[in-house]
């Protein structure tokens, strides 16, 4: 596992994603780096000490790889929401279902849902956002929760948006413990997997 720190604000794209998405010169005069990552999913926007961001990786030979790429992060779904329970966040579930997106969703990460990631049963809205990277060898996991979610301050950064911002904010709970208590808590239940 890696805890990734962020040094200064970043736009992240998705492996599909176009540069012609962004903004160039507003993420310029804000000091915003655009980033691509290797895996698929929208764009996710990073700012230091406002999420936590994890990558897991794990061998083929690993009891916990999964073939059907959909099913493999079913099972990492499930420590985050024994991890979340840890830090007080109860309720939470592991969405087993397919893709479930819209045109923001398609655009920005955390409006959707994807199989594995972890939403409130209460409001639906995501906690945990993972995304997937496959080689022959090993799968890599991205995991991303969120301390402060606010649209209006990435969505600026982007030349074109299916509606306006107000229309996510509610996509995402946001997770009150500090981030060493939440490595702490995925770290502990990773180690019972």
């Amino acid at each position: 596992m890696f805890d990734v720190r962020i040094q200064r604000s970043a736009l992240v794209l998705g492996s599909r994603q176009s540069p012609e998405l962004v903004d160039a010169d507003a993420c310029a005069r804000q000091s915003v780096e655009v980033v691509r990552r290797r895996s698929g999913g929208g764009v996710v926007f990073l700012e230091p000490g406002e999420h936590v961001w994890l990558d897991i990786v794990i061998p083929r030979t690993d009891e916990l790889w999964v073939d059907d790429v959909a099913k493999s992060m079913w099972w990492l779904g499930e420590v985050w929401v024994r991890a979340l329970a840890d830090i007080g966040i109860h309720g939470a579930q592991v969405h087993r279902g397919t893709l479930l997106n819209d045109t923001w969703g398609d655009l920005v990460c955390f409006a959707g849902v994807g199989p594995g990631e972890v939403t409130l049963t209460s409001t639906g809205s995501k906690v945990v956002g993972i995304s997937q990277r496959r080689t022959r060898d090993y799968a890599s996991f991205q995991c991303t929760v969120f301390h402060d979610w606010a649209p209006e301050r990435f969505t600026p950064l982007l030349r074109v948006l299916p509606g306006v911002p107000a229309q996510i904010e509610e996509c995402v709970t946001t997770v009150t413990a500090s981030t060493d208590a939440v490595v702490s808590a995925v770290v502990k239940q990773l180690q019972t997997t």
